[in-house]
């Protein structure tokens, strides 16, 4: 039986509504499977496997066709972009298996988790030399609570790609991250699609593909390409869920579905990342709205945001409540403004219930009033370095390593100096400066016609995507070093510039399509459209894929990683026990040997001879074999006397990323690094 065609216009609706479906459907399962401690990839493929086939199916079914005439080149050229981004992120995956910086902790994170299926990672005291004292057993990224290990940041991420490390072991773990970055940009295009139109999705998808960040946390196992799926896709489904009226009261329908599986997006990005919690105080006032305006999709959006949301606090405070712990200084007052926000929403939304909601349309000065606020703002943004440059990280550590970049780069010492005043040129350095003009006038307009109630669809994005963009301009709470620095854009701020910009550029088109159609009439007049687009087009799409091209783009970093760790592993004795004799090395290595190699890890800060032979002593006592690991072979000599023979398994020489504070990054530094180890059979 022949199957009727798609039009294009519901491929491009439904693929694009996909990314979101599948990763909330997934995390829905696998997360509950690890809080029991049984995720294995037994249980994925029996539970998981099925709930996400089911909710793409079903859900995606639900999508409503677009209400414009679209045509097929547009959806051929997202899903070409997105297929190309995908292909060139996982050739230039990176190998960050060694605990520098994040990416290698959600790396040991998903090791662990994939291989173990619960948490948290026990010591194995037992197996090693008992209680002690001269033994320590945190490192990077691992916090040690009484007898167990919680490893830091929340379980969203490597929950995704744990389904990578069992498809094809820590390269297929390492490749996962690559392929939500491709969902992310796609999820952007059906945004796109969704808010200006189908015609203009492709040049959305060019702009973030091209971008350097989008392409740099995409190619390490950062929790960004996750969350940025589940945020824009939940505002994909929102609009979906909206697109069709339905007041309180009505029976269950399309709209109520999609407008729970928004909430539910909304609410599982808390399992990827705690700090979405500020994200989402729009959302809860953006409920209230829709309360007030008797639209039936509240209640089901409400209640998939709490589901989720519960699960990404449960996440928090129930699997790893150390790293929370950790961010108490922070997050602890978001945690009340948040009680606030939610409070206040109620009080508001019954007090206007009552009395009625105030028609802010007929107030005529106030939608050119917001227009100029938000131009007002970004001209502040723009001149804020001037009038206002940004001190205090509040850390020592971060204080002496921006200490050491503004030396290297020869600019004056000021290790307190944050850079945050410099954040509206963090987004103009990686893509341009027209994009920052043109989304800074998109913008204007777009509130404009929000408060004369012409944009009804863009109430929620602009809610969301203004609050998280003001907010984190202002403070992005970051080491202010890049391509580090760039993370607290890609999720959202970036995709929010390349967005309104996008509506601009086609406002623009429209605006001298209507003025040929009522002026002009010669070939030239005809063009202006064409050349406008193609204008805009070209000033977004050329600074943005420059600054790419110059920066960290050209090569792969910590190459030779995986194939060193796994020649690591090989080394070691199945019954060892291994003693990390450096603690410069322990914390960077202790994951290795614990997660990948599955062996009882410990340090030992400054070891002495008898220190040494009492804890290897013990390790014998248990009938194993101890292991002395550390970073040369001249100490593994002298703390064992010559008794063993070492050996360097693990030797890698790789390009890493470099650090800048005052341009986007180029070139690239060298990362060194070594293991020698010496087995002291039982």
């Amino acid at each position: 039986m022949r199957l009727p065609p798609v039009p294009p216009g519901r491929l491009l609706a439904r693929v694009t509504a996909l990314p979101a479906i599948a990763v909330s459907a997934w995390l829905l399962v696998a997360f509950p499977l690890l809080a029991l401690g049984v995720l294995t990839p037994v249980a994925g493929l029996l539970v998981g496997v099925p709930a996400v086939f089911a909710a793409c199916l079903l859900v995606a079914r639900l999508v409503p066709d677009p209400e414009e005439d679209v045509p097929w080149w547009p959806v051929v050229l997202v899903l070409l972009i997105v297929v190309a981004f995908a292909a060139v992120q996982i050739a230039y995956h990176a190998e960050a298996l060694v605990i520098r910086r994040d990416p290698a902790s959600y790396a040991m994170y998903t090791v662990w988790i994939a291989e173990n299926g619960s948490l948290p990672i026990p010591l194995r005291t037992d197996l090693i030399a008992g209680d002690d004292p001269s033994l320590s057993y945190q490192s990077l990224a691992q916090y040690q609570s009484g007898d167990v290990i919680w490893p830091q940041f929340m379980a969203g991420a490597p929950l995704l790609t744990s389904i990578g490390y069992w498809a094809g072991g820590l390269t297929g773990m390492l490749v996962a991250t690559p392929i939500l970055g491709a969902l992310g940009v796609l999820t952007l295009a059906g945004l796109t699609a969704r808010l200006v139109g189908a015609r203009w999705a492709p040049l959305a998808a060019l702009v973030l593909a091209v971008c350097l960040p989008q392409q740099w946390v995409s190619r390490f196992t950062y929790s960004e390409p996750a969350s940025q799926i589940l945020l824009l896709g939940g505002l994909v489904l929102a609009y979906d869920a909206l697109s069709r009226r339905s007041l309180l009261g009505e029976r269950w329908s399309a709209q109520h579905a999609l407008a729970a599986a928004a909430g539910l997006s909304f609410g599982l990005a808390l399992v990827v990342r705690i700090d979405v919690l500020r994200d989402l105080l729009p959302v809860v006032g953006f409920v209230g709205l829709l309360l007030l305006a008797r639209r039936g999709q509240a209640l089901p959006l409400l209640g998939g945001l709490a589901v989720g949301g519960g699960l990404g606090l449960y996440a928090g405070y129930g699997l790893s409540e150390p790293y929370l712990d950790y961010l108490s200084d922070s997050l602890d007052p978001l945690l009340m403004i948040s009680a606030g926000v939610i409070a206040l929403t109620v009080v508001v939304t019954a007090a206007l219930w009552r009395y009625g909601v105030p028609r802010v349309e007929r107030v005529r000065w106030l939608p050119a009033t917001m227009a100029a606020l938000a131009l007002i703002a970004m001209v502040g943004f723009a001149v804020r370095p001037l009038l206002w440059p940004d001190y205090g990280h509040g850390s020592d550590f971060t204080d002496h390593w921006v200490a050491a970049v503004q030396e290297r780069e020869g600019l004056p010492v000021e290790g307190s100096r944050t850079y945050y005043d410099l954040s509206l040129y963090w987004v103009g350095w990686y893509v341009g400066l027209s994009t920052v003009l043109f989304a800074g006038l998109g913008l204007a307009l777009v509130l404009r016609r929000i408060v004369q109630r012409r944009e009804p669809q863009w109430v929620l994005p602009a809610m969301l995507l203004v609050w998280t963009v003001g907010t984190t301009l202002l403070r992005p709470a970051i080491t202010p070093d890049h391509p580090w620095a760039s993370r607290r854009l890609i999720a959202l701020v970036i995709p929010a510039f390349i967005l309104f910009a996008v509506w601009f550029a086609a406002w623009l088109t429209r605006y001298c399509e209507t003025a040929v159609r009522a002026r002009g009439h010669g070939p030239v007049a005809r063009s202006l459209p064409v050349a406008v687009a193609g204008g805009a087009a070209l000033a977004m799409v050329v600074p943005t894929a420059a600054t790419a091209a110059d920066g960290v783009m050209g090569y792969r970093q910590d190459v030779g990683t995986v194939a060193a760790t796994e020649n690591l592993c090989a080394h070691l004795p199945a019954d060892g026990s291994v003693i990390v004799v450096d603690r410069g090395m322990a914390g960077n290595y202790m994951p290795l040997f614990r997660n990948v190699c599955g062996l009882p890890t410990a340090a030992m800060d400054d070891p002495t001879p008898q220190d040494v032979e009492r804890v290897v002593a013990r390790i014998h006592e248990r009938g194993r074999d101890a292991v002395l690991a550390a970073p040369g072979r001249v100490a593994l000599d002298a703390l064992t006397g010559g008794d063993a023979e070492p050996v360097r398994p693990f030797h890698v020489v790789a390009d890493m990323d470099p650090s800048t504070l005052m341009e986007p990054p180029t070139g690239h530094w060298t990362f060194r690094g070594n293991v020698w180890v010496a087995v002291i059979p039982a």
